[in-house]
């Protein structure tokens, strides 16, 4: 099973992947874990960012050992489900073989914990703060809330790298190619009052989440824009869910992945994918972030790092 162009040697690919329910069905529904491990599997990822991780804790987090094996032994992490909260954590799986792992963070939001291991690339000094974040689902102001904390990685000039289910909308709307919801021909009134905030007197599209991390003066580049706009790749601006209801107006960009800019010079491709295989899973499509792994090691390299390199006889020689 072949889902995205062809692999390469130079290059690291990081997926981003909101599995409903992690595979299990609603209500008792077919089992797809099998399946969706098989897509995952046929990408070859060095990094999976992973929303939904549903009954992954249980019974000694089997589920999510037995993903990350099939995976090729990536190492996973997995933030802590909440008894009284969501039932449905986030979690990162990382390739021991490209990644040396510097630390493990849980951020505790009020709805989903963020799940955010620091690790690095063998053979640079910068660490990178990966994240998998599900914003809240239900309340504007909590997703406002989360997509501030998630500034934070970025903190210090560190280098960062987010993928998530935003539950809200991408905010330069005259770039997009899917345009936002008609809120007065969408049937399902609850997801109305989820989904817009007031502004001007008037209730529109939240994209709120999506100003703060990329907007104005921005912390993050959104990867998908980057990748439509600037390396002309128009299918990188896709629909990603939900793949599936249709009472809640057409399919939105609600899935997306950001980097801090000085990661995005090795970005090589964005891909939306929604095969079948993909729709029978979830809900949501799959997104995968192509990187040049020569240029993002050269982003990771510090200043004194760099400042060596360049002083070093041998390169003065050539």
């Amino acid at each position: 099973m072949s889902l995205a162009q062809p692999t390469l040697d130079n290059e690291l690919r990081i997926v981003r992947w909101n599995i409903e329910h992690n595979g299990r069905g609603r209500h008792r529904g077919e089992d797809h874990r099998d399946l969706a491990r098989d897509i995952l599997a046929s990408i070859e990822p060095h990094v999976v960012l992973r929303q939904e991780l549903t009954g992954a804790w249980d019974r000694g987090k089997a589920d999510l050992y037995a993903e990350a094996n099939r995976l090729g032994g990536l190492t996973p992490f997995m933030a802590a489900p909440r008894e009284v909260r969501s039932r449905n954590p986030g979690g990162v799986m990382v390739d021991p073989a490209r990644f040396v792992v510097d630390g493990e963070f849980e951020h505790d939001m009020p709805w989903k914990p963020i799940c955010n291991p620091r690790v690095r690339l063998k053979g640079c000094p910068k660490p990178i703060d990966l994240a998998s974040a599900h914003l809240c689902h239900f309340d504007p102001d909590l997703r406002a809330t989360e997509a501030r904390r998630l500034t934070t990685l970025a903190d210090s000039a560190r280098s960062a790298l987010v993928g998530m289910d935003a539950n809200s909308y991408p905010h330069r709307t005259d770039l997009e190619s899917v345009a936002l919801p008609d809120w007065d021909r969408v049937e399902d009134r609850v997801h109305y009052q989820h989904r817009t905030i007031e502004r001007d007197g008037r209730r529109v599209s939240d994209t709120r989440p999506d100003e703060i991390l990329s907007g104005g003066n921005p912390v993050f580049t959104d990867l998908g824009l980057h990748a439509a706009t600037v390396l002309g790749q128009p299918g990188a601006l896709a629909a990603t869910a939900s793949l599936k209801r249709t009472d809640q107006g057409p399919a939105q960009r609600i899935d997306r992945m950001y980097c801090t800019p000085d990661l995005v010079p090795a970005l090589t491709a964005f891909e939306v994918l929604a095969t079948d295989d993909v729709r029978a899973v979830s809900d949501h499509a799959l997104i995968l972030a192509r990187f040049d792994l020569d240029v993002l090691r050269r982003a990771l390299l510090d200043r004194d790092t760099v400042t060596e390199i360049l002083n070093h006889p041998l390169t003065r020689a050539a």
